[in-house]
């Protein structure tokens, strides 16, 4: 155990602590944040591919139900339009080029009433404002549509009235019903309150959105990614604790197979018995002479062959 007392040093606490910390991120938020969005990108194209050949359902139907799996499908509502009733959703793209979202009311033959997407239009020229949108059909109507949920408020951009139309940035049920000042019934979409989105051809539609492409994204291998590096971190750390401990038994070998400072001088020169009492003495050093070479001690050669130095 005592070789392993350098884990205690604050270097390779911080280190540690860091490498625990990222690992638990990677298996707790980062890998189940992206396998989640993949699991809902998925469940979104299975709804969109299943829809694209079922009959459509009576949209009365999914007023009263619980919202699972509705967005994406196809429904029709018998009805009208409420007239006076368009809201215009800025900051849309319709090929390339600044566009409106139009929306309207739409009253039900049972009284209650839907908030409906008729499509985009492209603003005028400039860019900069709505042009002149024709008012809904009036008289009874039949409509084919798909649900969809609402994209929520966003709370630091409220509505505004410009040009002529009640405007706001997003498509919210709850939103628009209070712009208008009318009742919407939101159709029950995963909790969210929906409303119904033109398909192309009906009654008062301009260009719908296009369906989402069918493609999963890269949500499955980030989240793959995220997995192998909270297990990777940790064994990083254990391979740089290996290569420690790995140089510390080869200096501790190397340190013992150098001879002793006592042991090296009686080695080197003992006496013999055989000779005379007084030695010559040696000469005497010139000042000219060059002076002795000194020979690394083992802790500068063991630094030296460990962190890449050069020896004399």
């Amino acid at each position: 155990m005592r070789r392993l007392t350098f884990l205690l040093r604050p270097s390779w606490l911080i280190l540690a602590v860091v490498v625990a910390g990222f690992a638990y991120l990677c298996f707790t938020v980062l890998a189940p944040w992206q396998l989640g969005k993949n699991t809902r990108t998925s469940e979104r194209n299975d709804r969109i591919a299943s829809s694209v050949h079922a009959d459509p359902v009576d949209v009365t139907s999914m007023l009263s139900g619980d919202g699972k799996n509705t967005e994406w499908r196809r429904a029709t509502a018998t009805g009208s339009y409420v007239q006076d009733s368009t809201v215009l959703v800025r900051l849309r793209h319709l090929d390339g080029q600044p566009a409106y979202t139009v929306l309207a009311a739409f009253r039900l033959d049972d009284g209650r009433t839907l908030l409906v997407d008729r499509g985009q239009i492209a603003a005028a020229a400039g860019g900069t404002r709505p042009p002149a949108i024709a008012a809904p059909p009036t008289g009874p109507q039949h409509l084919e549509a798909r649900v969809r949920a609402s994209e929520g408020i966003i709370e630091k951009k409220p509505p505004t009235t410009e040009d002529g139309y009640r405007q706001v940035y997003s498509t919210d049920t709850q939103q628009e019903a209070a712009v208008l000042g009318l009742s919407l019934t939101p159709i029950p979409t995963d909790g969210l309150g929906g409303y119904l989105q033109l398909d192309s051809g009906q009654p008062g539609a301009f260009t719908p959105d296009a369906l989402p492409q069918l493609d999963a994204g890269p949500y499955l291998s980030y989240g793959l990614q995220w997995l192998a590096f909270g297990v990777m971190a940790p064994l990083g750390l254990g391979y740089f604790v290996w290569s420690e401990i790995r140089a510390r038994r080869r200096e501790k070998s190397e340190a013992a197979a150098q001879p002793s400072g006592i042991e090296a001088t009686s080695a080197a020169g003992s006496p013999d018995d055989t000779a005379p009492e007084a030695s010559t003495p040696a000469p005497a050093a010139k000042p000219n002479d060059p002076a002795p070479e000194r020979k690394p001690s083992a802790n500068e050669a063991r630094l030296a062959d460990r962190y890449g130095g050069t020896r004399r």
